[in-house]
């Protein structure tokens, strides 16, 4: 696909990854509407790139009508929707430990927030015959996050949903995507402090590192866009023998256990 006049529409732009690839994808000719919760930071954004900024809430259906009724008003109809605003809260304790409002926002904003812009999108992407929905979830949801479940199923969900957006649309001429980063430096961490943020650390890249893969994944129309590429080969082990995988994660989760027998995700980036 070429970028150059194509309207697109960012969720969760104001940093990170969705900051990054709406520079990109400005600079490739894009028309931009960038949004997200963080008002100031997405209008100086829009700014920066001559776009449109618009605060939005995923977590609310309404919200992501409204955004797609401005981004229309706008610059008429939308021809890319990334999903990208995410978060991660993590868990207290056991698997099951986290509240039930941090498995709900969890579900809001990993799957309905796809669901929602989908269902907005759709009718419309189809009486055209042309469209493309882009749905960020996680390597999480080809493998799985340790000490975080909700993040997890959540993200699995996300990839399921892109799966069958594909199944059912991509012959209605409708292109569909889901990226699915491991780590990248951003502030969704809450581990890493700036000088870390700044370092070149295994396993970890930056936003602009990942926004190059997924912008060359958008114009070679690929389904699975992994910005850390030994992610296929983490799956593949997974799906190969499931109990070996289980029993390797076993064995990494120990390795993140601090003196107070809890989880101590920061040691994944001294290893």
């Amino acid at each position: 696909m070429q970028i150059d006049g194509k309207h697109i529409v960012i969720t969760g732009a104001a940093g990170g990854i969705g900051s990054a690839l709406a520079r990109s994808l400005a600079a490739l000719g894009g028309r931009m509407v960038v949004s997200d919760m963080d008002q100031a930071n997405a209008e100086q954004l829009a700014a920066a790139i001559g776009g449109l900024g618009v605060v939005c809430d995923v977590s609310r259906e309404s919200d992501i009508q409204e955004l797609i009724k401005q981004a229309e008003a706008a610059n008429g109809p939308v021809d890319i929707f990334v999903s990208n605003a995410g978060f991660a809260a993590g868990e207290a304790n056991h698997a099951a430990s986290a509240s039930n409002e941090v498995w709900q926002k969890n579900w809001d904003v990993h799957v309905m927030a796809h669901v929602w812009a989908s269902r907005a999108l759709l009718p419309g992407m189809i009486e055209r015959g042309d469209g493309y929905l882009i749905n960020v979830a996680s390597a999480a949801g080809l493998l799985s996050q340790i000490s975080d479940a909700a993040y997890t199923a959540t993200k699995h969900a996300a990839v399921a949903f892109a799966e069958s957006l594909a199944i059912s649309h991509m012959d209605d001429g409708i292109k569909v995507s889901v990226i699915c980063p491991q780590y990248v430096a951003t502030n969704i961490l809450g581990l890493m402090t700036d000088a870390e943020k700044a370092a070149e650390i295994p396993g970890v890249i930056s936003a602009q590192q990942c926004a190059d893969v997924i912008v060359q994944g958008i114009q070679d129309e690929t389904f699975l866009i992994l910005p850390h590429p030994e992610v296929a080969e983490f799956t593949q082990r997974r799906g190969s023998d499931v109990k070996r995988w289980l029993d390797g994660m076993r064995r990494y989760r120990a390795s993140l256990l601090g003196d107070d027998g809890k989880i101590d995700l920061a040691k994944i980036f001294k290893h």
